[in-house]
């Protein structure tokens, strides 16, 4: 079976994405091709569950796979090893000062990646969602040095995370870790992780049916923040360290992300 093409003549109108119920089990959540990443066509696509996922000369791809893989704000989880790091580290946190250069670094080509899927076209709807207060990073700095990002749309309740980097040891995971509990002590109930990560699981994500994320979706915005709750590690650090103590996990996991 394959999945619908999407009118290409529609991109001009509303878009219209096929009921996410008839995504493709195999591949997982596969639910159409074609149509456009522009703004429009990524918010609606976004406020269904469904998100974008191709690499440069292949046709748009629309997802929605079942299960799928979030982090509900309240279950972040961390190691004690990190936990402890943290607390050496001088970082701060920021949102929204550097999008365009968290994104650039996201698209950067990666070790065992012949490419990206972060297109010039998508930066470009990014962009401008970001100017729209839809789309935001949160940005690492050691002193006045970017050294990690996360970017992703806010919708609702639900935070879109969509890619991060590091260029430091740890810092993407702080990055994470800041945005998580930051959304926590807003409102939001939870981050989407789109599909199975081991690392993710390690910080506490979970896959849940389709149909549970799709209850998530669809409720009035939340403000957006000027500065982050968090903006240091000190204050990341209390923040982890009033997670339930089953959150504080001694083991270091079998493998992590800088």
């Amino acid at each position: 079976m394959k999945p619908p093409i999407l009118d290409q003549e529609r991109v001009v109108f509303t878009p219209n994405f096929p009921p996410t119920s008839t995504a493709l089990s195999d591949p997982n959540g596969l639910l159409a091709l074609g149509g456009s990443v522009a703004p429009d066509w990524l918010l609606t696509a976004y406020a269904l569950g469904i998100f974008p996922w191709y690499s440069k000369g292949q046709p748009i791809m629309w997802w929605s796979p079942n299960p799928r893989l979030v982090l509900l704000t309240p279950e972040l989880r961390v190691n004690t090893r990190l936990l402890q790091r943290i607390r050496t580290l001088c970082w701060s946190f920021q949102v929204d000062r550097h999008f365009k250069a968290v994104l650039q670094a996201c698209a950067g080509r990666r070790k065992g990646q012949s490419g990206t899927w972060l297109t010039s076209e998508l930066q470009q709807s990014l962009r401008e969602l970001h100017a729209q207060g839809k789309a935001h990073s949160l940005e690492v700095f050691d002193g006045s040095t970017l050294i990690a990002g996360i970017y992703g749309i806010a919708l609702g309740r639900v935070f879109f995370a969509e890619s991060m980097f590091g260029t430091r040891s740890d810092a993407s995971k702080l990055a994470l870790l800041a945005l998580s509990a930051g959304l926590h002590q807003l409102g939001f109930s939870l981050m989407d992780c789109q599909v199975r990560s081991e690392h993710l699981i390690d910080r506490g994500a979970r896959e849940i049916a389709r149909a549970e994320f799709e209850q998530h979706l669809g409720l009035p915005d939340l403000p957006w923040p000027s500065t982050w709750p968090i903006a240091t590690t000190i204050e990341l650090a209390h923040a982890l360290q009033q997670l339930p103590a089953r959150a504080l996990a001694s083991e270091k996991p079998q493998w992590e992300p800088t």
